[in-house]
């Protein structure tokens, strides 16, 4: 991230959506105003793709911590690994890591957990809108998993595991999706230093490109501006609307049932 700060000439710099140190793949960066729309990227579905290690657990829940326990992996058929991956698609409950980020009295879990002491997280409700078996090499499988903000694949894999009557832990991770923005699109860092940020970056409307558009006025776009909703078409309904001044400028977006009223000024 601060490499991004310094080639964007910039402090306002944020991203939607941590990965872990293991992990590899797409990371919405935010500029500017941008930022703003932080909460509505990250809170969008994402899609991984996982390796499943079958045998070993470990402290961490994936290759990064020690092995604290093995056992046997049973002979497994893909329709009883099908048949496995099927109880864990739809919602689900599950426990976070426990060296996770996550908060217990005031202190992130892993670093509790690092210190030796006891960390204990409550279960909470995921989604699995789809998780598909790839392959199966030796005892890994490959899966890909679209979910819910705030599933952790970690967690998953250990849990998937125990399903198949054995343990394990995720050894590889890539996110090849979150929302719109699609792995086959990304850039790495050298990609938007060499490219200059402004010809890498993309319009805010990208975050949601199905929302319908709004060409205000400029009484209204001052209107709206202001924190006021205006009178629009009785058709033009929708939770989010991108909205832009008379001279085709995105100036905000949007909440519209009758009445456009402003969510974020852009």
């Amino acid at each position: 991230m601060a490499r991004i700060r310094r080639l964007a000439g910039q402090k306002r710099v944020g991203h939607a959506g941590t990965l872990d140190p293991l992990a590899e793949g797409v990371l919405p960066i935010l500029l500017g105003r941008a930022t703003r729309l932080a909460d509505m990227v990250q809170g969008s579905r994402k899609t991984y793709v996982a390796d499943i290690r079958l045998g070993a657990a470990t402290e961490t829940d994936d290759s990064e911590g020690a092995v604290t326990e093995e056992r046997p992996v049973p002979e497994l058929s893909r329709s009883a690994l099908e048949q496995t991956l099927a109880r864990f698609t739809g919602d689900i409950v599950q426990t976070p890591p426990k060296y996770s980020a996550l908060k217990v009295g005031g202190r992130r879990a892993y670093v509790l957990a690092r210190a030796g002491a006891e960390v204990t997280l409550s279960p909470r409700p995921v989604t699995i809108e789809s998780l598909h078996l790839m392959c199966v090499i030796g005892t890994t499988l490959t899966v890909e998993v679209t979910c819910s903000k705030g599933t952790y694949i970690r967690a998953l894999a250990r849990d998937i595991a125990a399903g198949l009557d054995t343990v394990g832990h995720m050894s590889a991770l890539t996110r090849t999706r979150v929302g719109p923005f699609l792995i086959s699109d990304a850039l790495t860092v050298d990609d938007i230093a060499n490219r200059g940020v402004e010809a890498a970056s993309l319009s805010p409307r990208c975050a949601i490109p199905d929302a319908p558009t709004f060409a205000a006025s400029a009484e209204d776009a001052r209107t709206l501006l202001n924190g006021q909703p205006i009178q629009v078409s009785a058709g033009l309904r929708a939770d989010h609307v991108w909205v832009y001044d008379p001279d085709g400028h995105l100036i905000g977006l949007g909440t519209a049932d009758g009445l456009l009223r402003p969510r974020l000024a852009l």
